[in-house]
């Protein structure tokens, strides 16, 4: 067996899929009324939400949540609100919102593989910069808490499709552990129970694509990344056998229903002609050339085109290179291009549209770069990303 993804003993709820998944706690964090009507889907049903901390709510002393979380956690064992599923893989069928199809498989991996630190050539690699101030917080939901449940999403760069598209054609033959709409208008999952012999070949496979690797790359943080720091850290305090590892779900970068949507930045409080001229000035003018990295910014009813010379692989990397070091204003990570021209309407506002990175280029760029800027690509609209489901004892 594969030593660097392995299989878990899986708690699942016994009861009540529908409520007890919910969405990564990350996600609509400017948009409490989502959260609230999370609230009352679940009612007083044993749910995710009872045993995370979505990010809406995060504040300076989180002290009183988090001892309500383990305390949930703890209650939930006690109670017998789940089924555990020993030394297994579950192989996941995640129908998004548009009918389209995501195929994953939850294991654990060893935190020993991975660095959040740029440049390291560890088998697990951030894709982002890594906000260190926003671990601490984290850690101390963590660091007591007797159950994981996670929504880290590893990414694999299997061309060929060796690893998880193998499974579609056999599940039906595996035990189905669960099959249910998901809340919110977010589409629905299954899930199957993968196993002996399936299991091995699924480590076989992810095998091979570390022999094919020529630095031994083979897991690109997809989302979550701030999550499985914080498991790295929480295992750097408490050196236990289960603190090594951390559940995830592994999904192909080449599956068909995963796109790359581009983060746009905006800008407020700020002179946006005299912001982008600087730019354009910082960054050794206007420039025409083949590898040219082109903007659109926006301001009041202004859009105006520049071009730039590169000074990162990507554009964003340029831009936001500039912007760390040129600090004005306040920054925010905008997704869709309807946005930032609805928010740029306000006085002393700019934002710049660019090209987004291709899915293909993500492996690529982390192993020449090291890691992408924050907030450089998206995987999908808030309501298709990950949703807390399975979980294991730590």
């Amino acid at each position: 067996m594969n030593k660097h993804f392995l299989p878990a003993n899986i708690l699942l709820p016994k009861t009540d899929f529908e409520k007890w998944s919910v969405v990564a706690c990350d996600q609509y964090t400017s948009e409490p009324n989502y959260w609230q009507e999370v609230k009352e889907t679940v009612g007083d049903k044993p749910s995710a939400l009872n045993i995370v901390l979505p990010e809406v709510y995060l504040s300076k002393d989180n002290a009183n949540a988090v001892a309500s979380i383990n305390e949930n956690m703890q209650k939930y064992l006690a109670d017998g609100v789940f089924n555990e599923i020993e030394d297994t893989f579950v192989y996941v069928e995640r129908t998004l919102k548009d009918g389209r199809v995501r195929r994953g498989i939850v294991g654990l991996i060893d935190l020993d593989d991975y660095s959040y630190i740029k440049g390291e050539k560890a088998l697990i690699r951030a894709t982002e910069a890594t906000v260190l101030e926003r671990i601490p917080p984290r850690v101390e939901i963590r660091r007591d808490a007797p159950i994981e449940m996670p929504h880290i999403m590893l990414l694999i760069d299997d061309i060929n499709k060796t690893v998880i598209e193998p499974l579609t054609e056999k599940c039906d033959g595996f035990e189905k552990l669960y099959d249910f709409p998901l809340m919110q208008n977010s589409g629905s999952i299954k899930g199957y129970a993968v196993k002996g012999e399936e299991a091995e070949k699924i480590s076989l496979a992810l095998e091979k694509l570390i022999e094919n690797s020529e630095d031994k790359m083979l897991f690109a943080v997809g989302d979550g990344n701030h999550s499985l720091a914080t498991a790295k850290e929480c295992y750097r305090i408490n050196k236990t056998e289960n603190a090594r590892y951390a559940l995830v779900e592994v999904v192909n970068i080449h599956d068909d229903s995963l796109e790359f949507e581009p983060i746009y930045r905006v800008i407020f409080s700020v002179n946006p002609e005299q912001l982008i001229n600087d730019f354009i000035e910082k960054t050794g003018g206007e420039y025409f050339g083949a590898d040219a990295q082109k903007f659109t910014c926006v301001y009041g009813d202004t859009v105006r085109e520049i071009s730039i010379k590169p000074t990162g692989n990507l554009a964003v990397a340029t831009l936001q290179k500039y912007l760390d070091e040129n600090p004005q204003g306040e920054t925010d990570y905008i997704h869709g291009e309807d946005v930032v021209y609805k928010l740029c309407k306000a006085e002393n506002t700019v934002g710049f549209i660019f090209n987004g990175m291709q899915k293909n280029e993500l492996f690529d760029t982390v192993k020449l770069d090291g890691a992408l800027p924050r907030k450089t690509f998206s995987m999908g609209h808030a309501e298709d990303k990950r949703f807390y489901l399975e979980a294991r004892k730590l």
